[in-house]
């Protein structure tokens, strides 16, 4: 039996739904291979319930989803009963009508769970499953208190634009949406032991980084081995199974997918995040084309949007997917030489070892802690209320100082904290050339933006702070590895 490690807060939304006494229309979404069907299968493989799945088929003709959908209707309802031999539906509203039978029959006495995996593979413009959806779910399913209808899919901005934002009969028909999002380094730390694999703080911070908290690249992960060998066998071997999950990951999720690589690979190239404008200068997608590609983009957990600190500079855009990042700065570069030659077993053990690499990882902590903010916020205590944002001054004379403020929050009771990010593997020391490096910061953040709040410094590091006089002379508080591992 499947055993599902973490998502707290989705089980006990699912239970809600479950044990409600109506029915309920349920859309689920997020990033493949983040556990979506995972998720669904497990937790109600032991309700007592009636459990009907259906998984559309990529690029599948018509013909083919009625097909397998009927198969599935006989799977769940006519198992026991030697099989009826159902006739293949013409379209979706005889489907639809089928599995309305069979649950008027089968599923009478108990609660029946209607899982539509990848919705909008089935979906498509010309298939009609959308407009035979509305007319059973508001002539028939809505009315039935048993039923549990779930839509899912890896098609984010799909699900948002057709189930949860659908302007005809199944507007505001959702009862409860569910985005699920990667493991937090506290649940990746959980799925790792459930594997059998002891893996200590800082070696899973170091996977983390690299591959994210998706469980279908972590199940790949071997005991015995350390991070760098892991993201060695992974990412850099002709066999690794990462190797060429970057162009498998946006076929299938993106009609045009080349346009949304380049996108991408755009955003990546500049650490601090690339404005509408670059890239309307580089992408020959404009307008209203490039907004729905940079929606799809970011409602499938590849980018944030995000406006720096002073608003008319526009929208800038940021990767945040830890793979995705990792792919395009190390495993895409290496991979055009790949056919020639093996890489060594060591390869990634000697690149780690590197400056462009302790660069590279210093944002790559970042990132990390930006999806750990909840986690963050409890260790400073900082109150409700507090905006978190990042801060970029860049001044328009070369004499003059320009600073980055990795993380602060603007709070309601009178105060700042602004927090440094360093990554490190032993305990970070506060010398005297980065102790006036901070209080130039300080400055600089007061004067252009006239703040009078009292200022508090934080250090997040992914070791701990080294006590120095520095240290006990400008820090108020700190953040530590094991309070970004903290479940919440």
């Amino acid at each position: 039996m499947n055993k599902l490690i973490g998502r707290k807060y989705e089980q006990r939304q699912l239970q809600r739904a479950m044990d409600s006494k109506e029915a309920e229309l349920i859309a689920i979404y997020g990033r493949r291979r983040v556990g979506k069907t995972f998720l669904v299968r497990c937790f109600f493989e032991n309700k007592k319930c009636s459990f009907f799945q259906t998984t559309g088929i990529n690029h599948a003709p018509l013909s083919l989803q009625l097909r397998e959908f009927k198969k599935e209707i006989e799977r769940a309802f006519f198992k026991d009963k030697g099989g009826l031999g159902l006739k293949d539906p013409d379209n979706w509203m005889e489907a639809l009508g089928m599995l309305t039978d069979a649950m008027r029959v089968f599923g009478k006495h108990k609660k029946v769970v209607l899982f539509f995996d990848e919705f909008p593979w089935m979906a498509t413009a010309k298939s009609g499953l959308l407009q035979a959806l509305d007319y059973y779910w508001n002539r028939f399913w809505v009315n039935d208190p048993k039923i549990k209808l779930i839509i899912c899919g890896s098609a984010a901005s799909w699900i948002i634009e057709n189930i949860l934002n659908n302007k005809g009969g199944l507007h505001n028909r959702v009862t409860l949406r569910i985005h699920l999002e990667p493991f937090t380094l506290s649940e990746t730390k959980l799925y790792l032991k459930y594997k059998g694999i002891q893996l200590n703080l800082a070696q899973i911070l170091d996977l983390y980084m690299c591959i994210g908290g998706i469980p279908f690249y972590l199940k790949f992960i071997q005991k015995g081995l350390s991070a760098i060998q892991n993201i060695n066998q992974l990412c850099f071997q002709k066999k690794g199974t990462l190797l060429d999950e970057f162009k498998n990951l946006f076929s299938s999720l993106f009609d045009h997918a080349e346009v949304h690589e380049e996108i991408i690979k755009v955003i990546a190239s500049k650490q601090e995040g690339v404005s509408r404008a670059e890239l309307e200068a580089i992408i020959e997608s404009k307008g209203g084309r490039l907004s729905m590609r940079l929606k799809e983009l970011e409602e499938a957990g590849f980018i944030t949007a995000f406006i720096p600190w002073k608003k008319e500079r526009g929208i800038y855009y940021k990767v945040i997917d830890e793979y995705t990042l990792f792919y395009l700065n190390w495993i895409a570069p290496e991979s055009k030489s790949r056919i020639s030659k093996e890489i060594t077993l060591k390869y990634w053990d000697s690149v780690s070892q590197t400056p462009g690499w302790k660069a590279w990882v210093g944002h790559a902590f970042e990132a990390v802690c930006y999806k750990h903010l909840t986690q963050i916020r409890q260790a400073l205590q900082i109150p409700d209320g507090a905006t978190a944002t990042t801060w970029r001054y860049i001044p328009k004379k070369r004499e003059e100082g320009g600073a980055q403020i990795d993380l602060l929050f603007d709070r309601p009771d009178g105060t700042i904290n602004l927090c440094e990010i360093k990554y490190c593997k032993e305990p970070y020391a506060i010398d005297k050339s980065y102790s006036q490096e901070l209080l130039r910061k300080i400055d600089i953040y007061r004067k252009v933006t006239k703040t009078e709040k009292q200022i508090f410094i934080s250090m997040i590091t992914a070791c701990r702070l080294k006590r120095t006089m520095y240290s006990e002379e400008l820090v108020t508080s700190e953040v530590c590895l094991e309070d970004l591992f903290k479940e919440i």
